[in-house]
């Protein structure tokens, strides 16, 4: 199974067979990446750039080892010392790199739409890494393989997703995902960082965490993404915590085989309670960080063999 698109700037583009496709094909590189053999030459001269405009230790690393191990030659571009910072546009950038002839860009950048952008300016194909507020689909994926790992099925769950849902693009893809699974949503969050309109997106809308996380099956922590915010939007980090953080208190009222999620990184105390997010029993946050590299491997698989196809067509 391959995209039908060239590229993946979104989980609204994405249909419910590639999500189910993309799933079932990182599930087998779970298997790779436990076994001792971890490395493939299936896609040896492939040239993978990865364009982050954003500082990230996750999404990055995982992006590189996810090349690295499927036999891609990787570059990292430090965008920081870019010609970005002398005043070149980012079209001027794509310009440039377009001209290089890589085969992938994956792109991480604070403005959203910037991704889509650039997408249009190249002729590789893209991988949006996160951009602004707008969607995160690569979490979202790995985000998806976690849970239905963890509970046996992707729909028909009961999740909430808690916290600063207006700044975050990780809530976003996920709404996006997890509704088109058929999927309860529940967001729990104060009012100054709920968006306007967000209940138009099929979703159940709560300011009380009890009331909110009730026989809930999937408990889905977000970090407070203060880089975002310009004004006071929670009174202070302590009076936060004891609003909305994830407490053992608070995680009563869900499901007793409730998993609890979190994108990190985590500001413990703040968004949840450190021994919550270290309980074996309960956390899954270290699998979703495994999750990732698998779902990026069998995402540049599948937009690699689109475009090969597409190319084998053309040349009959």
């Amino acid at each position: 199974m391959t995209f039908c698109s060239k590229h993946l700037l979104g989980i609204e583009y994405l249909s419910n067979l590639e999500i189910t496709s993309l799933l079932d094909e990182a599930d087998r590189y779970v298997t790779l990446n436990r076994s001792n053999a971890k490395h493939s030459e299936i896609f040896a001269g492939v040239t993978q750039i990865n364009m982050f405009f954003e500082n990230s230790t996750r999404t990055q690393a995982s992006f590189e080892i996810a090349g690295k191990r499927l036999g891609a030659d990787v570059m990292n571009m430090a965008m920081q010392a870019s010609s970005i910072k002398k005043g070149e546009t980012l079209i001027d950038t794509a310009l440039t790199l377009n001209a290089m002839h890589p085969d992938l860009l994956v792109v991480r950048h604070p403005h959203s739409g910037a991704v889509n952008l650039l997408a249009e300016k190249v002729n590789c194909s893209v991988i949006n890494a996160g951009d602004g507020t707008h969607e995160h689909p690569t979490q979202a994926l790995l985000d998806a393989l976690t849970i239905r790992r963890a509970k046996g099925r992707l729909h028909r769950l009961s999740i909430a997703i808690c916290g600063d849902i207006s700044h975050s693009r990780v809530a976003r893809s996920n709404i996006l995902l997890l509704g088109k699974m058929g999927n309860r949503i529940r967001l729990i969050g104060p009012s100054t960082l709920m968006p306007k309109g967000i209940e138009d997106f099929g979703v159940e809308v709560f300011e009380n965490p009890k009331e909110g996380l009730k026989d809930v099956d999937v408990v889905m922590m977000l970090r407070l993404q203060k880089e975002r915010m310009d004004g006071g939007f929670i009174p202070s980090e302590r009076e936060y915590y004891h609003r909305f953080g994830l407490d053992h208190e608070k995680l009563s009222f869900a499901k007793k085989d409730a998993i609890i999620m979190h994108p990190g990184p985590m500001n413990r105390g703040v968004e949840i309670d450190g021994t919550l997010a270290d309980d074996i029993n309960r956390s899954v946050i270290q699998e979703q960080v495994e999750m990732g590299v698998a779902v990026r491997m069998a995402i540049i698989e599948s937009l690699i063999k689109s475009q090969r196809t597409k190319i084998s067509k053309v040349l009959k």
